[in-house]
């Protein structure tokens, strides 16, 4: 795995958490939930190939990770999406990284053979973009997975850009991705702020490989619950109570 690395963001806000402490920093079993998603992430590959996109409350975010690993931390001046935030991190990358998984610090229930098998998934495939998918019955608030007859993936829709019949898909985009750098840097250049959030999404960046007529695996997570993202006070109470968290020591 030495030619993978993982960006995690941690930027946002976390408005709704309705807190003053910073939403990757709530505690899920006894710890962050950012230190969570490290502690999936470092199962796989080194901490120096470990890159964390921190915003709100930076210096918080990264006194409390130092304290217990040795990652790289990349800083997003604006809050201006996903697509922004992972742009950010791209200049940190070792020169030798051929592929780029995408992890977010409020999903703490990620499991490393999840990331393990995106990673092979994507790497016998020879794909471009490899999504990590999942079926769910209820779907709201996921973006949806948009595909051609053939079933071959042509977009990403977020719900709020989505049709009424789109938004009846239940093939979800978990927003977990396994990118081919170069392929990635590309398209991060070529994202604009044409949604409703005026951001710049990284689920545009599947449009564009499909346009361009780049190959775009998907493999499909049999467990939801590891993607259970935690944007709610609600939210986060079901998360700690999901797997039965124990009060475990820091790996």
């Amino acid at each position: 795995m030495d030619e993978l690395s993982v960006i995690i963001l941690a930027a946002g806000k976390g408005t709704r958490m309705k807190s003053d402490l910073p939403k990757v920093l709530h505690p899920v079993a006894g710890k962050p939930m950012i230190l969570h998603v490290i502690s999936c992430a470092r199962q796989v590959i080194s901490d120096l190939h470990i890159h964390v996109v921190v915003g709100h409350q930076a210096r918080k975010v990264q006194q409390v990770v130092t304290a217990f690993y040795h990652v790289n931390f990349s800083l997003q001046k604006a809050l201006l999406g996903t697509g922004d935030a992972v742009k950010c991190a791209m200049p940190a990358l070792a020169q030798g990284v051929k592929d780029v998984v995408i992890l977010y610090g409020d999903v703490p229930l990620i499991q490393p053979e999840t990331v393990a098998d995106l990673v092979t998934t994507h790497r016998t495939s020879c794909a471009e973009v490899t999504i990590l998918a999942a079926d769910m019955d209820n779907p709201s608030g996921y973006g949806r997975i948009i595909c051609d007859p053939l079933n071959h993936v042509i977009a990403i829709r977020e719900e709020p850009d989505a049709s009424d019949e789109e938004k009846k898909i239940h093939r979800v985009n978990t927003g977990i991705y396994c990118f081919n750098r170069q392929f990635l840097s590309r398209a991060l250049d070529q994202l604009k702020p044409d949604n409703h959030q005026a951001e710049y999404y990284l689920t545009d960046v599947v449009g564009i490989a499909c346009k361009n007529n780049d190959k775009v695996a998907v493999k499909l997570l049999k467990d939801p619950g590891q993607v259970r993202g935690v944007n709610t006070v609600d939210d986060l109470e079901k998360t700690r109570d999901f797997y039965g968290f124990k009060q475990n020591e820091l790996p």
